[in-house]
C-alpha cells in the first residue's frame, strides 16, 4: 500500500506547482489520479488545495476508503447543494484533467462550483507522476522480478503448432498465480490492452488501431489486439511482449523464441535492435533530449538498411521508440518525433526497438529503465537473448 508520507510527498510536489501557476487548487475524478495522491482507488474525487489539507470524497467503498487513505479528511460525498461549501469562497481558478475527463463530468463539477474558472492541469499531473521515488522504483523492480521468472518458465509450454492464445493463456496462467493484478491501465482514449500480447510470425504483421509496434491479429474484430487462433510454426520468431502489474506498477518486457532455426535477416534485425537499445539505454540520463534519442534510433535503423521496417509494418511505422511507464502503460516521457522534453532522473521507460517483416515476423527486443546520472538502469534481470528451442 502507499505510504503516507509518500502522499504527502506527492500533494506537496503538486501543491508547488499549482502555486507556481497561480491556481487555488486541483480537483481530481480520474481513478488512477485519486489512486496516486490518496493511496485508495475507490470511486472519490479528491480536492487539493494550492496550500492546506487535502479533502477526499467518497461516493462508495466509504468503508475502504477511510481504511486505505492517506487523506486525514476522507469524508462521504456531500450531496450537491453541500458540495460547494466544502470550497472556500477565495477558490475561483481550479486545474482539472482534461486529458481524461468526460464532458458530462466536466459539466456537472462546473455547475456544482458556479463561478469557477476549470484549467487544464493534465501536463503538469502526468510530468510530476513521471518521476518515480525510490519505493516506486522499488514497486517496478518488484514486477521485473515476477515477469523474468514467467519468461523463463516459457521453453516449458511452448510447442511447435499450439495456438498463439493458448501461448498467451499458459503465460497468464503463472503470472496470474504469482499474483499479477492483470489491469494494465492506459490514458490514451481509444487504447486498451489486455496484459500484453504472443504472437507468431502468421500474426505478427498484421496492423490494427493499438499504438505500438506489433498489434497481432485478435480473436475477433471486437478485440483486434493480441494473440489468435493462428498455429505457432517452426524456424520463426515468436514474440511475446508482457506487462506485470503488481501493487498497481506496470513494467512492461518482450522476449523472443524461436522453435528451430531464424532467417539470417531477422537475426542480423535483432542483433540492431539490441544495439539500438544499448544505445539509449546508455544516454538515458538528465537533460537528454526525447526527440534526439528517437531520432539517433531512427538513424541507427536507416543506417542498417532496416527504416521501412522499424517500428512497425511498412507504411504504418509507429513513432517513438520508447514510452513512460508506472501505474499506467503510457505515462510521460515519450522517446518520440516531436517530444522535446529534456530527460529528469527517476523517469521509468520502456524502450522497444523492434522491427516488422510482414510474412516473416517480427523482431527485436524491450526492457524498462530507470533514468539515472549514470544513464539507464535495467529494472529486470532477464538476459536479452532470443531462445531457441
Amino acid at each position: 500500500m502507499l505510504t503516507r508520507q509518500e502522499a504527502l510527498t506527492r500533494i506537496g510536489r503538486l501543491q508547488l506547482k499549482l502555486q507556481g501557476k497561480g491556481m487555488d487548487g486541483a480537483l481530481f475524478i480520474y481513478p488512477i489520479d485519486v489512486y496516486y495522491f490518496s493511496g485508495t482507488r475507490q470511486n472519490s474525487t479528491l480536492w487539493v488545495p494550492a496550500s492546506g489539507e487535502p479533502r477526499l470524497f467518497v461516493r462508495k467503498s466509504y468503508t475502504r476508503a477511510k481504511a486505505e487513505s492517506c487523506i486525514d479528511d476522507t469524508r462521504p460525498f456531500p450531496s450537491s447543494k453541500e458540495f460547494p461549501g466544502a470550497f472556500g469562497e477565495e477558490v475561483k481558478k481550479i486545474g482539472f484533467t482534461f486529458d481524461v475527463a468526460p464532458v458530462q463530468q466536466y459539466q456537472y463539477y462546473q455547475k456544482l462550483l458556479p463561478g469557477c474558472e476549470f484549467v487544464d492541469i493534465s501536463a503538469v499531473n502526468r510530468e510530476i507522476r513521471s518521476v518515480k521515488s525510490a519505493w516506486e522504483l522499488e514497486q517496478i523492480r518488484h514486477c521485473g522480478v515476477e515477469l523474468g521468472q514467467v519468461f523463463r518458465a516459457v521453453p516449458q509450454f511452448l510447442k511447435e503448432g499450439m495456438r498463439e492464445v493458448d501461448l498467451a493463456a499458459e503465460f497468464e496462467y503463472r503470472l496470474r498465480k504469482a499474483g499479477g493484478e492483470g489491469y494494465v491501465r492506459m490514458r490514451a482514449f481509444n487504447q486498451e490492452l489486455f496484459q500484453g500480447l504472443a504472437v507468431s510470425s502468421a500474426t505478427a504483421g498484421d496492423t490494427g488501431f493499438f499504438d505500438g509496434a506489433v498489434t497481432g491479429q485478435g480473436m475477433s474484430a471486437a478485440s483486434p489486439h493480441g494473440a489468435s487462433a493462428a498455429l505457432i510454426p517452426a524456424d520463426a520468431p515468436i514474440l511475446i511482449d508482457y506487462t506485470a502489474v503488481f501493487n498497481g506498477y506496470i513494467i512492461d518486457m518482450t522476449r523472443f523464441f524461436v522453435i528451430g532455426k531464424l532467417d539470417p535477416e531477422l537475426e542480423h534485425a535483432f542483433g540492431v535492435a539490441v544495439a539500438i537499445q544499448d544505445y539509449l539505454a546508455q544516454n538515458l540520463k538528465p537533460g537528454a533530449i526525447c526527440e534526439e534519442l528517437f531520432l539517433k534510433a531512427l538513424e541507427m535503423a536507416t543506417d542498417a538498411g532496416l527504416a521501412e521496417h522499424f517500428m512497425g509494418a511498412p507504411g504504418e511505422n509507429a513513432r517513438f521508440v520508447g514510452h513512460g511507464v508506472g501505474l499506467e502503460l503510457d505515462e510521460f516521457p515519450v522517446l518520440a518525433q516531436g517530444f522535446k522534453v529534456p530527460l529528469q532522473v527517476g523517469q521509468t521507460l520502456a524502450i522497444e526497438p523492434k522491427f516488422v517483416f510482414p510474412g516473416k515476423g517480427v523482431i527485436g527486443i524491450e526492457n524498462t529503465f530507470a533514468v539515472t546520472e549514470n544513464g539507464g538502469e535495467k529494472l529486470s534481470e532477464l538476459p536479452d537473448d532470443i531462445v531457441y528451442l
